[in-house]
């Protein structure tokens, strides 16, 4: 029965606020059906004067544009009639300013509203269609707004002429709304964008919210004419049964507000609970990183689908086991257990540690574990949450890798032993043809009986190269172990002339011209033998450029300079040339252009050069043929 007071009071409540509600309600709409009345009734009036002065604009003559005089005499009659006219401007045919009454209605104007009136485009749309035309509303002075309204005058069929007139809002409402009505309504009128460009108002009293607008066209162009009743006082009585009421209702309604704020503020976190549990979820599941965690028992607490996949369990396998998981290797448990009490401990390696685990086909796998505090809601330490990378296949590549480095150092070492031969027969072949060219020489000289003093000289210098070709098997082995042993202060212009000495017969032979530039003589660090065999080497590739140069042609450059502690070597040639195709690959063991070479002798030049800490490089001759450079750093004094 506890219900039925309150259903009363709020059954008594209701009728009152309904009794009261529906009073009110006739009320307000008896004085807006007034309002309306009024409004219209307003509206139709304003119109009437608009239509009233377009009929009198339109009947504007001859003799009333005849002279200035005339024209403000009609002007006076006009405004004479509370038309609501402020100006009265007379237009030509070209839309020129012939008279106007009063020249300027202000003489505080100020700004650009002269520019806009009158409306050029209200004057050529007025003479194209033969009937009054009202411009825009525009900004007269401060908070002044005005329009026009453009009457084409014609005399015998043809239009003659333009009058407009300018009506000022202010003025309009001052004029053509009466007292009564301005003392019930503040009347306005609304331009486009919603500003009110003209009130008329008697007493100064608060408004209601109500109100009606109606359009007011003419003159148009989005303006609205608008009423709004003053407010009037309700009674006392109504108005303390209204507030009493409207109490109530709001202490009602606040409580009603605050549970259900509290409602939904539950619903809120419940869902906000929700979307992140399923967002945690399906991030969790897209992992290709198994997360395992484990209370401070060591007891599995949860597990995601990657780690589920990795080791080959279901989640409602491993939730709840205890050590020893049943993904231990069986070969590594007491390393596993060992770092899994130590984890527990807190002694647990922050870099991460690699394990092997086993997979429930049996197959072990490489693991990389990051182990990390599991906190509660409350800050307590609750366990601990690992993170597993299958790093399985990396090790495998990773031993793949080293194989292959390996057997790619055995290679190297089987190719730098055959660049090594490759150098020795190469090196070796000058040395033993001047052997056997010596000592075929002696045989002759002997089986021709000539005296030992012509064959001796032979076989001297026959000693001679065999000593040299022992001599430049151990600088290759010392050059192959980068050695810079047995280096002595030699002069390079002697090492010129006796590389020279070996070409000469050669030189001679294919009538080639040598030019010698070695006015500088510098001093520099290095082995003889070897820096001797590296210019044999470039001389050689000279003469053997210049095989199908025409013999009037064929002429090596020599030139010895210094500058900046280094000796610059220069060897031009007027051969065939270097092609571009093949230059990036010069100095690249076993490559050659020749049919019958070896491709090691340019690169043995660069490695001497290079291990006399110096450069080797080359380009085209302007003359034809190719230009090769030795820089070499000169020995300290």
């Amino acid at each position: 029965m506890w219900i039925l007071p309150r259903l009363a009071f709020i059954l008594f409540v209701g009728g009152v606020a309904l009794l009261l509600w529906m009073s009110d309600r006739a009320d307000k709409e008896e004085r807006r059906a007034t309002l309306i009345s009024d409004i219209l009734w307003l509206e139709q009036n304003l119109r009437f004067h608009l239509i009233r002065n377009e009929e009198l604009l339109g009947r504007i003559d001859q003799a009333h544009t005849a002279s200035p005089a005339a024209f403000e005499s009609f002007t006076r009659t006009l405004f004479g009639f509370e038309s609501g006219l402020r100006q009265l401007i007379w237009l030509g045919n070209d839309g020129a300013v012939r008279l106007a009454h009063p020249i300027t209605m202000d003489p505080n104007l100020v700004g650009d509203a002269m520019d806009a009136a009158p409306s050029r485009q209200s004057f050529r749309l007025a003479r194209s269609l033969g009937k009054p035309v009202y411009s825009a509303a525009y900004p007269f002075f401060t908070n002044d707004w005005q329009f026009e309204v453009h009457v084409p005058v014609s005399r015998e069929g043809r239009i003659v002429g333009v009058a407009v007139g300018v009506y000022r809002i202010r003025d309009l409402l001052g004029d053509s709304v009466p007292w009564w009505l301005a003392e019930r309504y503040r009347i306005s009128i609304i331009g486009d964008s919603g500003k009110a460009l003209g009130t008329r108002s008697k007493i100064e009293s608060s408004v209601t919210e109500e109100g009606y607008q109606v359009a007011f066209d003419p003159p148009g162009w989005g303006l609205t004419l608008h009423a709004v009743p003053y407010h009037a006082p309700r009674p006392l009585a109504s108005t303390l049964l209204s507030a009493s009421l409207v109490i109530l209702a709001t202490i009602v309604l606040w409580s009603l507000w605050i549970l259900r704020r509290h409602v939904l503020r539950r619903q809120a976190v419940e869902e906000q609970l929700r979307q992140e549990h399923a967002f945690r979820k399906a991030m969790e599941d897209s992992l290709d990183t198994g997360m395992r965690a484990r209370n401070l028992d060591g007891e599995i607490i949860y597990v995601n689908p990657a780690f589920c996949r990795m080791v080959g369990w279901s989640a409602e396998e491993l939730i709840g086991r205890h050590p020893p998981m049943p993904y231990w290797a069986d070969d590594y448990l007491d390393a596993t257990l060992a770092i899994h009490d130590r984890v527990l401990a807190g002694e647990g390696p922050e870099e991460g540690f690699e394990l092997k685990l086993k997979r429930r086909n049996g197959e072990v796998i490489d693991v990389l574990i990051h182990e990390a505090p599991l906190i509660d809601a409350h800050g307590r330490h609750s366990g601990w949450m690992g993170s597993m990378v299958d790093i399985t296949e990396r090790k495998q590549a990773e031993e793949r890798a080293r194989q292959q480095q390996d057997r790619l150092q055995s290679t190297a070492r089987l190719v730098a032993m055959g660049e090594m031969a490759s150098s020795i027969a190469h090196e070796l072949n000058q040395p033993l043809a001047a052997i056997s060219s010596y000592c075929t020489g002696a045989v002759n000289l002997l089986r021709n009986d000539a005296p030992p003093a012509e064959v001796v000289p032979a076989l001297d210098k026959a000693v001679e190269q065999a000593r040299r070709a022992g001599q430049v098997i151990r600088r290759i082995y010392n050059l192959a172990r980068h050695s810079e042993d047995r280096f002595e202060s030699i002069r390079l212009g002697e090492r010129i002339d006796a590389a020279l000495a070996q070409m000469e017969g050669e030189i001679r032979q294919k009538g080639i011209r040598v030019t010698l530039d070695l006015q500088a003589q510098p001093s520099i660090e290095g082995d003889p033998v070897l820096l001797e065999q590296a210019l044999f080497n470039l001389f050689r590739n000279a003469v053997e450029s210049m095989r199908d140069t025409p013999i009037h042609q064929r002429q090596i450059d020599i030139r010895l300079t210094c500058a900046d502690q280094y000796a610059l070597l220069t060897i031009a040639d007027r051969g065939c040339g270097i092609d571009a195709g093949v230059a990036d690959k010069l100095f690249d063991p076993l490559f050659t252009t020749k049919a019958e070479g070896m491709g090691m002798g340019l690169a043995i030049c660069r490695s001497v050069v290079e291990n006399h800490r110096g450069r080797l490089s080359f380009e085209a001759n302007v003359g034809g043929g190719t230009v090769f450079h030795i820089l070499l750093p000169m020995a300290h004094q």
